[in-house]
């Protein structure tokens, strides 16, 4: 990291501005020498300062340049940010012109790694920072804002303290074991602590795997006998003619999907083929994607026709949902008919749109979206995180069972170890090259 990197990190196209940013050791010096304005070397750390980027007596652009000096910037190394016109042909002129003056183009992601590597911000931090630049609804933001100002973090680094504490009180009792009364008081301790952290780290391993479903966007299907009313219900919802309608049964002979944003998350709906006995050779592939669909869905919306009894596929489908998290719509209310089934149902008019802000009320009831929107919840929110939580509280889960077994304390202490190990891999206290440069390779380029 001895080198000076630069990389473009607003998007690429026309608009009001654009932004390269330049960081390392030879930032100011590389960046003063086509600044004409003010001497960059002379001003104040965080300033910014009006002048022309000028190449061989060329004027090339405009330009509004923020000075950050090492230590107290984003990677904790001299940065300098140029605000251009944005214009593509004037930042590529600018990047062309700093890498033949001795900076290097920033691989994905680099600017963040370096942040991390040189201890600025941990990995939890630098994975917020992914998050929320991907963020696409409020909830996402929140959760995301919570891993970069570090309250994800201030948790793991608290346990972590605890189980140092616990691990030096063991030290002690095996130095000196002719003390017995030592162990019995470690003994306790392990206990209660122990069973303290397993609680606190279970309940959010909850609320994380929740939380990365509402994040990521409740995959939602849209299921039925045909000509229920499915495509018309994932139109309304979406508010666009997505799916085709027709009075034809087996119209749709494949999944159509769409997305829409429901009380701050991201619904990811899919409008399924009618199930139905067919020997149609297209449709009845399309009716096995329904049912194998019903397997990876995080929420059914159970399609029934109000304006008729219950059907051999209507029972088929109810039963096969049955233990999934799952809305029953009952459509058509608009028709005259008796439908029997007596379960809670939402009844609704996708064709005239009545009744669809009920759905998405109870989806929100559903998945507890008030109780993440309206708290600064601590959690976490990808599959790296929630596994080595997993791993860690498995390991909690050992101590205690030695502790209660009265294993010799120096068995019990190699578990307690691994657990501090695993909470130290989510934060990266420990980390290999491998992960780190897999990590950030998904970054864009300039962050």
């Amino acid at each position: 990291m001895d080198d000076t990197i630069v990389a473009i990190s607003t998007a690429l196209g026309e608009g009001a501005i654009s932004i390269i940013r330049v960081s390392g050791n030879d930032a100011i010096r590389i960046v003063n020498s086509i600044f004409n304005g003010k001497d960059l070397n002379k001003v104040s750390s965080h300033t910014i300062n009006y002048g022309y980027i000028v190449y061989k007596d060329e004027i090339i652009d405009e330009v509004l340049v923020s000075v950050m000096k090492a230590p107290k910037t984003y990677t904790k190394e001299d940065v300098i940010e140029i605000n251009t016109h944005g214009s593509i042909a004037v930042v590529n002129k600018i990047m062309e012109i700093l890498l033949l003056l001795g900076c290097r183009l920033a691989e994905p992601g680099e600017i963040t790694k370096r942040a991390f590597l040189n201890g600025r911000i941990d990995l939890t931090e630098a994975e917020g920072v992914m998050d929320l630049i991907n963020s696409e609804t409020e909830l996402s933001r929140k959760i995301a804002i919570n891993e970069v100002s570090g309250k994800v973090s201030e948790l793991i680094i608290d346990l972590r303290d605890k189980i140092v504490s616990l691990i030096s009180n063991i030290e002690v009792n095996i130095d000196y074991p002719e003390y017995e009364d030592i162990e019995v008081v470690t003994i306790k301790r392990i206990k209660e602590e122990v069973k303290e952290m397993k609680v606190k780290l279970q309940e959010v391993l909850k609320l994380s795997l929740d939380g990365k479903i509402l994040k990521d966007g409740i995959k939602t299907v849209i299921l039925g006998k045909p000509n229920v009313g499915k495509s018309s219900l994932l139109n309304a919802l979406l508010e666009e003619e997505k799916a085709i309608v027709t009075d034809v049964k087996g119209t749709t002979r494949d999944i159509v999907e769409g997305n829409i944003i429901v009380g701050g998350v991201k619904l990811n709906l899919i409008d399924t083929a009618g199930v139905r006995k067919s020997d149609d050779v297209v449709e009845k592939i399309g009716i096995e994607k329904s049912i194998n669909l019903i397997k990876e869905a995080e929420l059914v919306l159970l399609v029934l026709d109000s304006s008729e009894n219950l059907t051999e596929e209507d029972i088929f489908l109810l039963d096969k949902t049955k233990d999934k998290k799952r809305i029953v719509i009952m459509n058509k209310v608009d028709l005259k008919g008796n439908n029997t089934y007596n379960e809670e149902v939402i009844k609704i008019s996708a064709k005239n749109n009545i009744g669809i802000e009920l759905i998405k009320d109870k989806i929100k009831q559903l998945f507890n979206v008030g109780t993440f929107m309206n708290k600064n919840l601590t959690l976490f929110t990808n599959a790296r995180q929630i596994s080595l939580l997993k791993s860690a509280i498995s390991s909690l889960e050992d101590v205690e069972k030695g502790a209660n077994e009265n294993l010799e304390i120096d068995m019990i202490e190699i578990d307690l170890k691994l657990v501090w190990e695993k909470l130290g891999d989510i934060i990266g206290a420990n980390y290999t090259e491998e992960l780190v440069d897999n990590l950030f390779s998904r970054f864009c380029l300039g962050k």
